[in-house]
């Protein structure tokens, strides 16, 4: 491993192991690992826990000691299916992208003094060379490495590389659990970010799962004066109704009058987004952030006569600084999203926690 000359010098470092524990998926070629093949379900994807070198580290690259690790949708989607779209699973892939941990090591150019900060991982990295990432939208790179997209390996490890400057330091004030969901909270920033969000503005959020209730939180902490919020199971509008949503809407409930000044998806429901759009006041924005159907039919009529602008969302740029800020300031709250705890062995389960009634949020702690 690389590591900085003056590091023993300066600070002193953490003895390391030769190697690291990391939960495995495998996909057969027969699942559809071939990307135009059909899957055979009857032979299932498989999970375990291997034992693998140390990440070799970049001169600007830090090892991060990996503490606690949030399962997103994207995981059990990759666990199910082996594949989201064109990123198929075709090789070993360790999943999990969103994460916190400790500075175990530093590349050679990287200041030794951030041996043992707490952060937490910006799981991407971009090229830093191309039109959009010199735009700053580097969230649209091309050529973007991210964690746990095929066939880059995730954070279901022991310890992680990433480029030092995603490596974001947290106050001693923030868990590694809420450091780790910073990455959610970042998606549920850019939405409202795109969606215009501010002070006195009215929202609508359809889905109460986590990304919903953070948008809601996010919304809020924003300015938005009313946050409707709309879902199918009531025991997440009553929790949405606690952690940001100053209304709530079972999704049989129609919205065309509300005349909102945003509408955020973060269900993937073909009608919850057409009821959306009809919700949005002349002038207002639609942002679809869950991940549903490839192709849905749109009320043009309402979106060409009331200029709605409507637009998707993709990751997240420049999003921590401001997802660290509103955790520290108690303003967005992510440790009561965690309903479910497990360690490297149970990644399985944990997969399978989101399934059970009252989850929200589970939580994978690799040496646990």
């Amino acid at each position: 491993m690389s590591l900085s000359t003056s590091a023993a010098a300066e600070t002193p470092t953490p003895e390391l192991p030769d190697s690291m524990r990391v939960s495995v998926l495998r996909v057969p070629a027969t699942r559809g690992g071939n990307a135009g093949g059909a899957a055979d379900e009857a032979v299932p994807n498989q999970l375990s826990v291997d034992e693998r070198p140390l990440p070799q580290l970049e001169p600007n690259e830090v090892l991060v000691r990996v503490a606690a690790v949030g399962v997103c949708g994207s995981d059990v989607h990759y666990f199910r299916h082996g594949r989201i779209g064109q990123f198929v699973v075709e090789d070993p892939l360790v999943l999990g992208h969103e994460a916190s941990g400790t500075i175990a090591a530093v590349g050679a150019s990287v200041d030794p003094a951030r041996i043992g900060q707490r952060v937490s991982i910006e799981p991407q990295k971009p090229c830093r060379r191309c039109e959009q990432c010199k735009q700053g939208r580097y969230n649209l790179c091309p050529d973007m490495a991210f964690y746990a997209t095929p066939p880059v390996d995730g954070a279901f490890a022991e310890y992680v590389a990433i480029e030092s400057d995603f490596a974001h330091a947290v106050p001693d004030t923030v868990s590694d659990e809420a450091a780790a969901l910073m990455e959610p909270l970042s998606v549920g920033i850019w939405a409202c970010r795109k969606a215009g969000v501010g002070p006195g503005q009215r929202v609508l959020v359809a889905g109460a799962g986590p990304i919903g209730v953070i948008i809601a939180q996010v919304a809020r902490a924003f300015g938005a004066s009313a946050v409707y919020i709309s879902d199918i199971a009531q025991d997440r509008l009553d929790f949405a109704a606690a952690h940001g949503a100053t209304h709530t809407l079972h999704a049989s409930q129609p919205v065309d009058g509300l005349g909102v000044d945003a509408f955020i998806d973060a269900s993937g429901a073909p009608s919850a987004v057409r009821a959306g759009i009809r919700a949005v006041a002349p002038g207002g924005r639609a942002v679809l952030v869950g991940m549903g159907a490839e192709d849905v039919e749109l009320p043009v009529g309402v979106i060409q006569n009331r200029e709605i602008w409507l637009t998707g969302v993709f990751r997240y740029a420049n999003t921590w600084p401001t997802a660290i800020s509103l955790v520290a300031e108690g303003k967005v709250d992510l440790d009561g999203l965690v309903t479910h705890e497990f360690g490297l062995g149970q990644v399985r389960e944990a997969l399978d926690a989101g399934q059970e009634p009252g989850a929200l949020k589970a939580m994978v702690q690799p040496w646990r």
